[in-house]
């Protein structure tokens, strides 16, 4: 299976506030293909896409505020991201009014449906992506569940495998519930018993079955490395070692 792998630019963000062109250039070297942006968008969109049409990378993604695809900035969001060429507007997190309550994640779903259909409308396609909260259970139900299956199919299900495991999720059962919506997805090395301060091939994500289901049915086009922990490498050092360790798999067979 030829997957393709992109970085959460996240894991690099010190390196990439000190020298922007540089470590874009330093995530090529290492073998990335693509990269996914996070947060505000402290660059001019025409910078960031002339550096990586330079440097020969693509845009899989951008974690954007919610705040950002409100109606008072919807307009400017979509400018940004279709000056720079990403399709995925990924909302990584959202604000308690949103998520304290089952019916508060209902009316959460239904808001992410009203945007979605406006990014559409642009070519541009509205995510989400998880952390471990949502998998705590509120009155009996969990909560990721109620806002997939309360959202529209183009909803991208952007799930973090680490983070998921770490809410006490089956990541694989999640593919296999929601078919066709994990167009881009999250390797991040998790740990039961060294939480994120693991490496890829020494931890607990069950990475051979949820690529091969990611692959066969979760529709998924990316799978970007998300590496948070400092307590073994510097981040480019770690990105490093996981990109490694994912392309060994993959020629052995084993992703």
């Amino acid at each position: 299976m030829n997957q393709r792998f992109a970085l959460e630019l996240y894991s690099v963000r010190h390196d990439l506030t000190n020298d922007f062109e540089g470590t874009l250039k330093a995530v090529k070297a290492l073998g990335y293909e693509a990269v996914e942006f996070a947060g505000d968008y402290a660059h001019p969109a025409e910078k960031v896409a002339a550096a990586i049409n330079e440097i020969g990378l693509t845009c899989c993604g951008w974690h954007t505020p919610w705040a950002y695809v409100q109606d008072d900035k919807l307009e400017a969001t979509i400018a940004y991201n279709k000056t720079v060429g990403n399709r995925y507007v990924i909302i990584p997190g959202l604000p308690l009014p949103c998520t304290y309550s089952i019916k508060a994640w209902k009316a959460t779903a239904e808001k992410f449906n009203v945007i979605a259909e406006k990014l559409a409308a642009h070519d541009l396609i509205l995510g989400y992506h998880n952390h471990a909260s949502e998998f705590k259970t509120i009155r009996g139900k969990v909560p990721y569940d109620v806002f997939f299956s309360n959202t529209n199919r183009e909803i991208v299900m952007q799930l973090d495998n680490g983070n998921a495991m770490s809410g006490g999720a089956d990541v694989c059962a999640l593919i296999r519930r929601y078919p066709g919506r994990a167009r881009t997805v999250h390797i991040k090395p998790y740990s039961k018993s060294k939480g994120f301060d693991t490496m890829i091939g020494e931890d607990d994500i069950p990475l051979p079955e949820f690529m091969r289901l990611c692959g066969e049915i979760g529709g998924t086009e990316w799978y970007i490395v998300e590496y948070e922990s400092e307590a073994l490498h510097a981040p480019l050092e770690g990105v490093k070692l996981c990109l490694e360790k994912l392309k060994e798999m993959q020629a052995k067979g084993i992703i």
